[in-house]
């Protein structure tokens, strides 16, 4: 953190970048939360940092995207260095193989998917898969917190379920800057009834890795505008502090409060989106059917975990 912040001190100092950071310090407020809720949190910082971008302050969704991936390179590897350090329990094997997909995923999304994409529909991408997995959670949320332990998951077996897992969630983010953490902690908690507090610390690990691969993409593409750039010079050294004191956090708050926490965040940015999106019949209809396929999804995998727990 010292090499940093003196690098980040010369670097705005010594190069005249100070006019532009002091004029994107609304985001360094914004990230002040966002790196608290990305550390603890099966959320990336991106998933508050998309929104606040996209609909308070007019940037297109590309832009919050690649903020997104940039600041959680960032924040989420400051976090990540700290579960390590603390020695925090992990899913290891599903990890390194989800990331082994995402790697995959992103570059391959950034370049068939995304420039294709309709916007519209990407905010709504955003939007459904976080409003289902609120959904779900709401519904299950003490169940989820009476889990413990962490499952001892075979080589093997984490390859045929994460990799292609990984696959997926690195397509989503190379179009919303998030969604393989969300993935990956979905899968551990309902499909294997991981303890909570082994769960994300491996999602925020899963961020860290796969935003790093995404920013590095994108600064070789080019396509990260000296706004965007000034709003991650802006929030750099709050969240390199942020992210890891929200996985500190999470070791103290009950799970109960931060599944509930974690759930509202989701409904709000949901009725957000749609208050703030003007949609179409075809956008409606996406919408209905993304929420139902995601909860068919999250059903699925919860019976198949309570089959295996009785087994």
């Amino acid at each position: 953190m010292g090499v940093f912040l003196l690098g980040w001190a010369v670097f705005v100092f010594g190069f005249g970048y100070w006019p532009l950071v002091r004029e994107n310090l609304a985001i360094a407020g914004v990230m002040i939360a966002g790196s608290l809720v990305a550390g603890s949190t099966p959320m990336g910082g991106g998933s508050v940092a998309f929104p606040i971008l996209v609909y308070a302050f007019g940037e297109t969704p590309e832009n919050a995207r690649n903020f997104g991936l940039a600041i959680q390179a960032l924040g989420m590897t400051s976090a990540l260095l700290f579960i390590l350090g603390r020695r925090a329990p992990i899913q290891r094997r599903m990890l390194v193989c989800a990331c082994a997909g995402a790697a995959v995923g992103i570059v391959a999304g950034t370049f068939l998917l995304a420039p294709v994409v309709p916007r519209g529909i990407v905010k709504l991408l955003f939007a459904c898969l976080w409003m289902s997995f609120a959904m779900f959670t709401l519904a299950r949320a003490r169940e989820f917190c009476s889990m413990t332990g962490v499952p001892d998951i075979s080589w093997s077996r984490s390859a045929r379920i994460a990799v292609p897992l990984g696959l997926a969630g690195g397509a989503v983010a190379s179009m919303i800057g998030v969604g393989l953490e969300m993935m990956l902690y979905t899968v551990l908690v309902l499909r294997f009834r991981c303890d909570l507090k082994a769960a994300v610390p491996t999602a925020v690990c899963a961020t860290a890795i796969a935003s790093i691969v995404g920013a590095a993409l994108h600064l070789l593409i080019g396509d990260i505008p000296r706004a965007i750039f000034g709003n991650w010079l802006a929030a750099a050294p709050i969240v390199i502090f942020g992210a890891p004191a929200g996985t500190f956090l999470v070791t103290r708050i009950p799970r109960i409060k931060l599944l509930y926490f974690v759930s509202v965040l989701c409904v709000f940015q949901f009725l957000w989106t749609l208050w703030a999106t003007p949609m179409s019949r075809n956008e409606w209809l996406f919408a209905a059917a993304a929420l139902v396929a995601a909860n068919v999804a999250f059903v699925v995998l919860y019976r198949a975990g309570k089959a295996g727990a009785r087994t």
